[in-house]
């Protein structure tokens, strides 16, 4: 007789490119996204929480890549209906392609301009690498019908507020400012744009974008490759180029390195680069009007900059486009020393809404990368892997459970953390150990003795392992980290435990 075949179990793992937050993690990033907030609000912008799951038609041709209908998303067809085929969804892959299609079936409800935020995660169907994930957190705030660039303006000026409020000081960011417009230009220059027919060389220009985009990972030789016939990355994976000849190539290089030590520098330079061409004149000139708005508004070029090489990879955006950069150097995961990078952008994509109700609509907004940013604060030392744990009442007695939780009912009533210990209370041992995995700051002990003559024993956790790790015997006897007080002043002495070590 043949033995029944065993039932496999699943493998207890993450899908590829995901990933499990758990404790600070979670906290830190709810912190972050209140203190975004809070800017995103002074400035005006109302809070908005849409769908996370998209049809395929509302997202359009604004996917990441358009081979195929999920290429870029997770996406699937729902069961057909009689001989009607399903709808095809996808899971949104960013906040602005949902905002476009909120904003039109709700326009009549909204005020004009509607200025909203948006906070949540979002999904890339796209190779997973270290530190990139298919699913993240972004952080929006847009703007949707003021066509004047102080609309764009205002963005940049609140994303350098958000970075400073969250913990980025001076020094250590820059937001950098393009147009789209310019960059369409300098394509007329090159060949590669025809204004009396946009759709032809469409590709080649996508290509363009994507190869710009990535010139702070890739350098000039490998946006250079990308512009050509192609480049083969470190994996042997070999991405196809634009196809550009040599000299088209140069035009779009010079484009790149336009940049100068000031920004009156750079715009003359654009000028130059640009010709005759009217969108890269128009485009020109709204650089040179956001650069006198920040400037008015105290945003010097120390906070933002005009910068050529920054053209987002998305294929939306119709004018000015920015991005926030960390400054700061960190090492990578092979050691090398390299500047930590963008954490955030976004720009001005007019066209978005148009295809909904048949007319343009102006509209701006920036991206914040909240798990970038989180791990940007951590490269700087500027928070802890760790959050401090609750306080924990340990267990002597399980008879006296109600008595326990009489006081941890106290504790949280004065706004402290506190939990008490519900594993087996056999082995005290075992509860100081599950306090120290907890990262707890305090320790609360009462057994017979304490309750008869009315006192509990609180335990400094903090201050009991800095004194383990470096103080003297002598030290150890002149720093107490364990006290006995009266019942009635738990609450008082925890707090105070608490407040000394922060």
């Amino acid at each position: 007789m043949a033995k029944p075949k065993k039932t496999s179990r699943p493998k207890a793992e993450t899908p590829k490119g995901f990933r499990d937050y758990f404790g600070a993690e979670v906290t830190q990033r709810a912190d972050m996204l209140r203190k975004i907030a809070t800017v995103y609000h002074r400035y005006g912008f109302d809070a908005l929480e849409s769908s996370g799951v998209e049809t395929v038609e509302a997202l359009g041709k604004f996917l990441p890549d358009v081979d195929r209908p999920n290429e870029g998303v997770f996406a699937w067809q729902e069961d057909s209906v009689s001989d009607k085929p399903g709808d095809w969804l996808a899971l949104r892959y960013d906040l602005t392609a949902p905002l476009a299609r909120v904003y039109a079936q709700h326009r009549n409800d909204l005020p004009t301009p509607y200025r909203r935020y948006a906070m949540g995660p979002v999904w890339r169907n796209e190779k997973p690498g270290p530190g990139r994930f298919r699913q993240f957190y972004q952080c929006d705030a847009d703007t949707v019908g003021a066509p004047s660039v102080a609309a764009d303006a205002e963005i940049c000026a609140m994303l350098a507020d958000c970075l400073e409020e969250v913990g980025i000081g001076r020094g250590d960011y820059v937001v950098r400012v393009n147009n789209r417009k310019v960059l369409n230009g300098v394509m007329e220059v090159a060949g590669v744009l025809d204004p009396s027919d946009p759709n032809q060389f469409a590709s080649e220009r996508g290509v363009v974008l994507r190869a710009i985009d990535k010139l702070d990972r890739l350098g000039l030789e490998g946006v250079r490759a990308l512009l050509g016939e192609g480049r083969k990355d470190d994996s042997g994976d070999f991405t196809h180029g634009a196809g550009l000849t040599d000299a088209q190539a140069d035009v779009i290089m010079g484009f790149m390195q336009a940049k100068r030590h000031s920004g009156t520098d750079t715009i003359a330079r654009l000028r130059e680069l640009v010709g005759a061409s009217a969108t890269g004149l128009e485009g020109v000139n709204e650089l040179e009007t956001i650069a006198d708005l920040m400037s008015a508004g105290g945003y010097g070029p120390d906070r933002i900059e005009i910068d050529p090489s920054v053209v987002r990879g998305l294929g939306y955006y119709t004018g000015p486009v920015f991005e926030a950069e960390l400054t700061f150097e960190i090492k990578d995961d092979k050691g090398r020393v390299r500047n930590f990078g963008s954490v955030a952008g976004g720009g001005r994509y007019d066209d978005l809404v148009k295809r909904f109700i048949g007319q343009e609509v102006p509209a701006t907004g920036v991206s914040i990368g909240v798990d970038r940013l989180l791990a940007a604060l951590h490269a700087k030392g500027r928070m802890s892997s760790q959050e401090e744990g609750p306080v924990v009442v340990t267990v002597m007695d399980k008879a006296r459970m109600a008595d326990y939780q009489a006081m941890v009912t106290e504790l949280r009533t004065a706004g402290i953390r506190a939990e008490v210990y519900l594993g087996n209370p056999k082995n005290f041992g075992n509860q100081l150990k599950y306090a120290d995995r907890r990262s707890s700051p305090v320790a609360v002990i009462a057994g017979g003795d304490e309750f008869d003559s009315g006192m509990v024993q609180i335990k400094d956790l903090i201050l009991g392992a800095k004194i383990a790790q470096s103080a003297t015997l002598e030290e150890w006897k002149d720093r107490p980290s364990q006290y006995e007080v009266p019942r009635g002043e738990l609450v008082a002495k925890v707090r105070d435990i608490l407040e000394s070590s922060r």
